[in-house]
């Protein structure tokens, strides 16, 4: 049952989508170098809006453990994702601050990068190729055989992330590659949430 995370959510336009779509995650983006980035506050205002169900993950990069806490609780988000160079020690710490899931990314450019992934002591590792919502993917056969729950992210869209489920990921996550003019796009949404769902349905015959 591989589950959809629509990242880089910013605006209550994309909430409807959302809404109506129904993905098991959405993302708000912390870090300020990014064109996704929205502040904490306008992330709980949409959040009050997001269907319940919906599970909130708040995208950081090398933040203090007090600005993710505090983050967490305006947002209320449901998990944490670490995009930045947080250690094994980082996440050890931050779970003293918050009692929400933590997933760390790690750039994938050689095996050993999807090994480390493996043995994170976050809750689960995403497999990445690039920057937060640079729509760029990586080799896959770099993952070589996944022993824990992992979200995929890294240029996945409508028309290639049936190929991407075949690597059985606990979820997929995409950003860029649902957007038109710099927006979530209803339709490429819709496409990408039902290709997921169709693979579903065809490994449960």
């Amino acid at each position: 049952m591989v589950k959809v995370k629509i990242c880089g959510i910013c605006h209550e336009a994309e909430i409807g989508i959302m809404n109506e779509l129904n993905p098991d995650y959405v993302g708000f983006v912390f870090i300020t170098k990014s064109r996704y980035f929205i502040a904490p506050e306008h992330a709980g205002m949409l959040r009050s809006k997001l269907r319940k169900g919906i599970q909130t993950v708040g995208v950081f990069a090398n933040e203090t453990l007090r600005n993710v806490a505090l983050s967490v609780d305006v947002a209320g988000l449901n998990m944490v994702q670490l995009h930045g160079d947080e250690t094994g020690e980082y996440v050890a710490a931050l779970r003293e601050y918050i009692r929400c899931p933590i997933m760390k990314v790690y750039k994938v450019s050689k095996p050993i990068d999807a090994e480390r992934g493996m043995f994170t002591t976050a809750d689960y590792p995403m497999l990445d190729g690039g920057s937060a919502g640079d729509g760029k993917t990586f080799d896959w056969s770099l993952i070589g055989r996944v022993r824990k729950k992992f979200f995929l992210s890294g240029g996945l869209t409508p028309e290639n992330v049936t190929e991407a489920l075949a690597l059985q990921p606990f979820a997929v996550n995409v950003c860029s590659g649902v957007e038109a003019n710099r927006i979530k796009d209803y339709k490429k949404v819709m496409k990408f949430i039902a290709a997921v769902r169709s693979f579903k349905s065809q490994n449960k015959r």
